[in-house]
This record gives C-alpha cells, sequence and structure tokens, in this order.
C-alpha cells in the first residue's frame, strides 16, 4: 500500500502515522517499521486527517464535500460527516473526542457529534476557511482564512468571540495551551496573537503553508513555498527562537507535517509515503519517497505532444526525454522551444533540463508572445510577481520586467492584442499593457471563489474558470457569466485556434465544452474520475488534449 499522489496531510499518534492523498486515499502507518497497515478511500481528493486523543478514531477531510470518520485500527468507516456545501479542507476531533470540527471553502465553520449529527454551524468569514484548531479546554474554536482573519468561536455556543485581522491569507493555526494563537501567513510570517492582537515574526521568504505544534517538547515547526523548513523553540509568551532551517527536498510538499513525540518531524511529500526530518542533525529520511504518475501539463510543438507532472519527467509523445528533478506545473510552447517550471521555483529548458531561472517562490502559469517583433514569455509565481522574459535570437529567455501584480498567487496567464492578462487565487483578475507594462486594469473578486485558469478567446476578449465552477467572458464592452454543468472546481481551460469553442477541465475528472459565438455550453463528458490538470489544443489532429493527475492524456472533442 502507498499513495499514488501527493500526500496533502499527514497525523501523528503514538506509533502511528496517518497520511491524506491526493489519490483519494488515507493511509495509517506503523511509525516505527514505516510500514502502510491499512488504508481507506474517499470520492475524491482527501485534505487532512487527524486522530482522537485516545487513539480509536482517525477523522479525514476531503474535496468531496464530506468528512469521515474511521475506527482504528483497520480503518472501518465509522460515519460521514455530510453538509458542507465545498471542498472540506480540514477536521479536528475536540480534547475530549466528543466533538469534531470541520471547515470548509463553502465559508463554514461545523461542529459534529462523533456519530454524524451536526451540532453547530459558525459563518462569519468572506472567503475560504482553511485550517481550524481547538483550545486545550475545548472550550473554543480557532479558523483562519483566505479573508486574512483569524476567528474565534464559542465551540459549545456556535457564537464569535473575537476577530483577529491579519490582511492576509492564512493557511494554518495552532492554539497553545496558554491560550496564545499561531498563525502562518501569505506574506511568510508567523503571526502571534494575544488577546486578539497580533505580534509577527518574519519567517520565510514565501507564504507559509503549514505551521506544526509539538507543545510538550516546546517546539514549532513551519514550512514555506520558499522551500525551507524552520523549526522554533517557543520562549516566553510571544517569542520564538530560531533553532534551525533547512532547505526542504524536491520531493517534500510543504503543505502537510506533524511533529512526531520524539521531536522529529513527518512531512507530506509528492508520492508514495511520508518523510521525516530530524531538525538536530538537519537530516532528511526520504525511503520508499517517489512522485506518482500525475500529469500536471500538457501543451503541443508541432505535431508532439509534451507533458510533465509530479515527479518532473517530461515526456514527448508519451516517451520520457528529460528529467527535471521538480515538480511542474506549466509547459509552454515558444517557436520550437518549450519551457516549464514548477515547485522549486526553477524555470527550465524542457528539451535540455538547463535552469534558466530560478524564484524564491513556486512558478504557477505561463504563456508566450511577442512585443515589438521579438518572442516574449511571461510566467506568474506563488507570491504574485509575474515575471516577463525576452526569448534571444539562441532561443535562450532573459528576465526582462518582474510585475508585482498581486499578493496572493498567479494562477493563469493569456495574451491578445496589446493586453496581458492574468487571473489571482485571490480573485482578482487584471490586464497589463505589453506595450509598457503598465496596469491597464483591475477587478477585485471577479470570481466569487479561486480563479485557476485563463485563456484569450478574441482580439482583447478572454475567458476565464475557476472554484465558482462558472466560466466568464471579459471583453471591451463588459462582462458574461456562465455557470457551467462542472460538479467541481473547474482547473484548466484552453480554446481552439479559431476561437470558436472552449474546452474546460475539473478537479472531478469532467469536460466541458462552450461555444464562443453562440454563448452556450455544448456538451459535457467525464473520460476520467481524476482531475483533470491541463487541456491543450491539438492543432495538427483538431482536438484537445486533456491531462489527467491519474497519469494519461485524453482526446476530447466537442
Amino acid at each position: 500500500m502507498h499513495h499514488l499522489g501527493p500526500i496533502a496531510g499527514i497525523a501523528a499518534h503514538g506509533d502511528w502515522i496517518a497520511t491524506a492523498g491526493y489519490d483519494n486515499q488515507v493511509i495509517l502507518w506503523d511509525a516505527r517499521k514505516r510500514e502502510a497497515l491499512a488504508r481507506a478511500n474517499h470520492d475524491h481528493l482527501v485534505n487532512q486527517c487527524a486522530f482522537s486523543s485516545d487513539g480509536r478514531w482517525l477523522v479525514s477531510a476531503s474535496s468531496d464535500y464530506s468528512a469521515r470518520v474511521w475506527s482504528l485500527p483497520s480503518l472501518q468507516l465509522h460515519t460521514v460527516l455530510r453538509g458542507h456545501g465545498d471542498d472540506v479542507d480540514m477536521a479536528a476531533f475536540s480534547p475530549d473526542d466528543r466533538s469534531i470540527a470541520t471547515c470548509a471553502l463553502d465559508r463554514v465553520v461545523r461542529t459534529f457529534d462523533r456519530d454524524g449529527r451536526c451540532l453547530r454551524e459558525m459563518r462569519g468569514h468572506t472567503g475560504n476557511v482553511l485550517a481550524l484548531a481547538w483550545s486545550r479546554d475545548g472550550a473554543r474554536l480557532v479558523s483562519s482564512s483566505v479573508d486574512g482573519t483569524i476567528r474565534i468561536w464559542d465551540a459549545a455556543l456556535g457564537v464569535p468571540l473575537g476577530v483577529a485581522d491579519l490582511q492576509v491569507r492564512t493557511d494554518s493555526v495552532e492554539i497553545a495551551g496558554d491560550g496564545l494563537i499561531y498563525a502562518g501567513d501569505d506574506r511568510g510570517r508567523i503571526a502571534i496573537i494575544r488577546n486578539g492582537t497580533p505580534t509577527f515574526v518574519d519567517a520565510h521568504r514565501a507564504g507559509v503553508k503549514k505551521i506544526a505544534l509539538l507543545e510538550s517538547r516546546g517546539v514549532l515547526a513551519s514550512l514555506s513555498y520558499d522551500r525551507t523548513i524552520a523549526v522554533w523553540r517557543i520562549g516566553p509568551p510571544g517569542e520564538l527562537e530560531l533553532l534551525g532551517r533547512s532547505t526542504l527536498p524536491a520531493e517534500i510538499w510543504a503543505r502537510a507535517a506533524a511533529v512526531l513525540a520524539d521531536g522529529r518531524i513527518a512531512t507530506g511529500t509528492f508520492g508514495s509515503t511520508y518523510a521525516i526530518f530530524d531538525h538536530q542533525s538537519a537530516a532528511w529520511n526520504l525511503e520508499g519517497v517517489a512522485a506518482g504518475p500525475a500529469i500536471n501539463a500538457v501543451a503541443t510543438l508541432g505535431d508532439r505532444t509534451l507533458s510533465v507532472g509530479d515527479a518532473g519527467t517530461v515526456r514527448v509523445d508519451g516517451q520520457a526525454t528529460a528529467h527535471l528533478g521538480s515538480l511542474c506545473n506549466f509547459l509552454v510552447a515558444s517557436g520550437d522551444r518549450a519551457f516549464a517550471g514548477g515547485q522549486l521555483g526553477r524555470l527550465f529548458d524542457v528539451t535540455t533540463g538547463e535552469i534558466l531561472h530560478e524564484h524564491h517562490s513556486p512558478l504557477n502559469c505561463g504563456v508566450a508572445f511577442e512585443r515589438e517583433g521579438v518572442p516574449h514569455l511571461a510566467v506568474g509565481t506563488y507570491t504574485g510577481e509575474i515575471l516577463v522574459f525576452a526569448v534571444g535570437a539562441d532561443g535562450r529567455p532573459a528576465l526582462a520586467r518582474t510585475l508585482d501584480a498581486y499578493e496572493n498567487a498567479v494562477k493563469g496567464l493569456s495574451c491578445s492584442g496589446d493586453l496581458l492578462f492574468s487571473v489571482c487565487a485571490s480573485t482578482d483578475i487584471s490586464w497589463h499593457r505589453i506595450g509598457d507594462w503598465s496596469l491597464h486594469r483591475r477587478i477585485a473578486g471577479a470570481h466569487e471563489r479561486i480563479a485557476n485558469a485563463c485563456c484569450a478567446v478574441g482580439e482583447e476578449t478572454f475567458a476565464s474558470v475557476g472554484r465558482d465552477r462558472t466560466l466568464r467572458l471579459w471583453e471591451p464592452q463588459g462582462a458574461q457569466v456562465y455557470p457551467s454543468q462542472h460538479p467541481n472546481s473547474i482547473k484548466c481551460i484552453a480554446v481552439d485556434d479559431e476561437h470558436r469553442v472552449v474546452a474546460t477541465g475539473s478537479y472531478g475528472g469532467t469536460v466541458a465544452f462552450f461555444d464562443v459565438l453562440r454563448r452556450q455550453w455544448i456538451s459535457l463528458q467525464r473520460p476520467t474520475s481524476a482531475g483533470i490538470s491541463s487541456i491543450a489544443w491539438d492543432r495538427s489532429r483538431r482536438r484537445f488534449l486533456a491531462a489527467s493527475y491519474d497519469g494519461h492524456i485524453y482526446p476530447v472533442a466537442a
């Protein structure tokens, strides 16, 4: 037994470790032998998991809109916690194990009893709720969100007790026994909140994706998209002392971590099993870790099909041609060359594997275009910059400009005429003038949920998609919204070379087509039960190619 995709959540209890995977699996491990003992499945990605304090139960949170309670060690299903209207990002037992709290992208925090009855709904967040934690006495709940707030709730009554406004997305939160709240934010800071007032420690150069607390040892670990893990000693109230910092190996996903009883740190990876970090020796144990088959990006270069994914292996027409050593998120063809980038912040030449540029945070997306007859490449980063490269006669890109476009991740880029269009995880969108790189226009909250991708569908006309499951057309004269039939968040988008048909792919494995001229959806199909990660137009064969997290590329047509 092992994971076939990234491990997004990890929990520890005594001699057990549990992992939650993007392959829909929950796996229970013997921590001493690093052997899998049992596994269970959700209907979609599993985002987090947590043990009960008595070690009898495990709860898991999933993008199938549910949390599930499993008995241990068999991982037999006990009950399903229903009611959320979007991905459940986290679930955790109360200290007395009588209640379970959940938070979701529907912006609601809920509590349930262990048999699945909903006890309370807590509303107030204006953005996706990403993490929660119980106070040691079980009287309070704390939640963090993309809306930049930390909210404190009365767990029994479900009413708000206070709000700390950090003004930036916060992915992870912990509560210590003395009531201090620790939170990691998208500016790379650890906030220490006392009586609703935050003070900040500048911890990382990019967003903190996970903090993990082991109060019995006075240790806090923070993992960031700057590709480092930092370990802190908890000193006098409100102080953190840095014990050490280490670069994350390429196999590590900064989203998941748990501090073990002996002080070592178990972390998520991009496949197979978890990793172990010993901060005292700064040594990593990556035994058994291997990235799964997931494809994250597909593109065409002439009549050839290129792909790359979690393992960083570039394939041309299905045959491995290069190993980039990093999970890659995108592929862009420019002329007779192609470029890729991803988790390590490195821009690669796909043919040679050469590192062409290195940024301090992951690279998410890219687009090729021309400016004054010179080929250019724009790359969107996790920390909100758009990196603009001029491609020389030798085919090598050189950084020409950095646009400080957003405070959150740039999720999609496209170009038409004199406009560079971008969409952001914050739900904002922007247009930049290619002629002088000035900001032409910006719309805050253009989507109701995270915007994931975009494409050009005409002269200075663009389409965007996101978690709100809509396609939005942005024309010079105005905007139109077209709700889709996708049951899950829309991940990717592409258009044919005549700008007549748009193809969209969802995390639920569905592909839907939109007729640009008639302004209507025309068909929906589901080539796989795994998510669709990327879609590209195959000009030579007049079809779309849909890449999936299951490692396959599916030819699809409207």
